[in-house]
């Protein structure tokens, strides 16, 4: 008797399952087939039509996605997301003849991924690797050497931490011109700026997280007749491996996004900042495009790598139990 109630009040929620998926599915038939249809004619015919019908689509799309959200907690959600989006993008600028000048398609993007791939993967090599990944490095070894000179003299705190908190409001804008002029053009400047973008938070929030100790913990191990050095890398360190972890996740952005930035002030003719300067001047979108993809996938993963490390690190915190 229970098993048939148990069964009885899942019957309704598997329908709704199957709607939503079936819902989804016609959703991402009805613009693949827009998109497709579209591109093997020139002209668009009864275009207020297949307006609506895309952004119709759109909506049922959306709409089964969420439904979808409510029983799933994987990625499967923000996937059928991106490729509702990319579809509707693809039907939408197919129906309204957007100009590839002006605004290339997602198919063009992929195309022109392909095609430069090899162009892309060595600006890569100059944005990423050269520049961003030194820089950071640079600028955390800096930054933790800088912050536990500051945590244990107080006239180093009083003396540098107002000026950490002012020079980490610079705009990258304004600093990566002076910086790639009084260096040069090659990679080391693009990497000061990164270094000098990424060094500022990282004293701001390891200091406070050496500082956040609790004074407990402190007391304790000064009545085992612990050693400062002990009481430093037993209690002080942990506590703030959060704070330390934090700014890495904040620098992990900053720091492509300020290599990137660097390379529109001047570089020897490599790099993701370069290729999309160049070729915007150019007209050629799909390849801006297919860089700003390119920089993107980067940013995810990098941000995720520090993120995996993080729990790895630091998952005795109690951010991180159920």
């Amino acid at each position: 008797m229970a098993s048939y109630s148990v069964m009885k009040e899942n019957r309704p929620q598997a329908s709704r399952a199957w709607i939503s998926w079936t819902l989804v599915l016609l959703a991402h038939l009805v613009l693949f087939f827009i998109s497709y249809t579209l591109n093997q004619q020139q002209g668009v015919s009864q275009k207020l039509l297949l307006q609506i019908v895309t952004v119709l689509s759109l909506f049922v799309g959306l709409t089964a996605v969420g439904l979808v959200a409510q029983n799933r907690r994987d990625f499967i959600p923000a996937a059928l997301l991106f490729t509702v989006s990319v579809l509707f993008v693809e039907a939408m600028l197919r129906v309204n003849e957007v100009p590839a000048g002006l605004i290339p398609t997602p198919s063009r993007v992929v195309v022109a991924l392909y095609n430069a791939r090899e162009v892309l993967m060595l600006d890569v090599f100059y944005t990423f690797v050269l520049e961003a990944l030194i820089g950071f490095v640079a600028g955390i070894v800096i930054g933790v050497l800088a912050s536990m000179a500051v945590a244990r003299y107080k006239f180093l705190e009083l003396g540098i931490l107002p000026y950490a908190s002012i020079f980490s409001s610079i705009p990258i804008v304004a600093l990566a011109p002076v910086m790639v002029k009084a260096i040069g053009l090659e990679w080391p400047s693009k990497a000061a700026v990164v270094a000098v973008t990424v060094i500022f938070p990282i004293i701001v929030n390891v200091v406070r997280g050496l500082q956040s100790a609790s004074p407990l913990h402190l007391d304790l191990m000064r009545s085992y007749g612990a050693s400062p050095m002990r009481v430093f890398f037993d209690v002080r360190v942990p506590t703030a491996m959060p704070y330390f972890f934090n700014a890495l996740k904040i620098s992990t952005t900053l720091s492509l996004i300020s290599a990137i930035v660097a390379e529109f002030f001047g570089t020897t003719g490599n790099g993701l900042g370069f290729r999309i300067q160049i070729e915007a001047g150019r007209f050629n979108f799909d390849i801006v495009w297919a860089a700003i993809v390119v920089a993107s996938v980067i940013g995810i993963v990098f941000f995720s790598l520090i993120g995996a490390l993080e729990r790895k690190v630091t998952g005795w915190h109690a951010s991180y139990r159920s």
